[in-house]
């Protein structure tokens, strides 16, 4: 297969953990071709959706492990798969280029994860849809309400609905210490729409990443446990990533998930679940495949380049048939 990848610069990948990487290594292991390009790089022009995409020739090597061949301009639909691995802030230009690869689609591209999917599964709000797995849950820019949510609840998450990282999420105790200026910071005095959560005490365990690939479980997940009093077990925020085995109610959270959004077209989710409870559902750019791997040696990205093989292949004969 020809497989590009649109990514962050492929210099700033930190090999060692990064999910991408592997997924390439996965890949060209398997004697597939690499291309690559940034959203940047994204163009429509004379009516077809094109990259100025680069061939890519892994090394192997550390810290150069990569050789580029000059870039040229390519539609979508000569490859055979098209992976969106733009780490997020999900911003303008991230919804810009889901527009953009989903007119890709319509000229034949196949492009995982979908981009209506990822346009439209806000990694935040997509967890209404399953109340029975998650905690008590505002979604409010309304002070008043959100202090009303406080008061009954005591202990509570206060975060963005547009954070990543574990970036802008606030914990307020019992003693409501700086409600007031918590919620007008993340409100912008009312003007933006906030998330808040029950606290979940099993945080302390660790912020579970279970991973869907294909509409199948991926039968290890990674603890992120956090370190030095946060309350953020975020790899990002310096919590530590410790592998384990599925529990029971694990397995019933994503299992329940996982055929409802591979239907989707999200070929990979990464599900966030606190103690029983579920708290994200992350489709932009899913981590914590080598993380998995070196601590359990379970292949993850062969998982996922199995899956892409039987979804590319699948999508090829439909178009053969059309």
């Amino acid at each position: 297969m020809k497989i590009a990848v649109l990514a962050d610069p492929l210099e700033s990948f930190k090999i060692y953990k990064d999910t991408t990487y592997a997924m390439m290594c996965e890949a060209a292991a398997r004697g597939h071709e690499l291309y690559a390009f940034e959203q940047h790089q994204l163009v429509y022009e004379a009516g077809i959706v094109m990259a100025h995409a680069s061939r890519i020739h892994l090394t192997g090597d550390s810290p150069v492990w990569f050789r580029r061949d000059l870039p040229e301009a390519m539609s979508l639909y000569s490859f055979d798969a098209v992976l969106m691995r733009k780490d997020p802030p999900f911003d303008m230009e991230y919804i810009y280029s889901t527009h953009l690869l989903e007119i890709a689609e319509r000229q034949g591209a196949a492009v995982f994860n979908k981009p209506s999917a990822v346009r439209n599964n806000n990694e935040k709000l997509s967890i209404l849809e399953f109340p029975q797995f998650t905690v008590p849950t505002l979604v409010s820019r309304d002070g008043p309400q959100l202090r009303s949510f406080h008061a009954e609840h005591r202990d509570v998450i206060i975060k963005p609905l547009d954070g990543m990282g574990g970036m802008g999420i606030f914990r307020v105790k019992e003693d409501g210490l700086n409600l007031g200026a918590i919620v007008e910071t993340s409100t912008k005095n009312g003007t933006t729409t906030i998330m808040a959560q029950r606290y979940i005490p099993q945080i302390a365990s660790g912020d579970k990443r279970i991973l869907l690939i294909g509409g199948e479980i991926v039968p290890y997940g990674l603890a992120r446990i956090p370190q030095d009093g946060e309350v953020r077990g975020n790899l990002a925020a310096g919590g530590q990533g410790v592998a384990f085995e599925l529990s029971a109610r694990d397995r019933e959270i994503a299992s329940s998930l996982a055929p409802v959004l591979f239907r989707r077209g999200l070929l990979l989710v990464g599900l966030d679940i606190i103690g029983d409870f579920l708290t994200e559902i992350n489709v932009t750019s899913p981590t914590c495949f080598q993380e998995i791997c070196q601590q359990t040696g379970f292949n993850t990205a062969g998982m996922f380049v199995d899956a892409l093989e039987r979804v590319a292949e699948s999508n090829h004969n439909g178009l053969q048939r059309s």
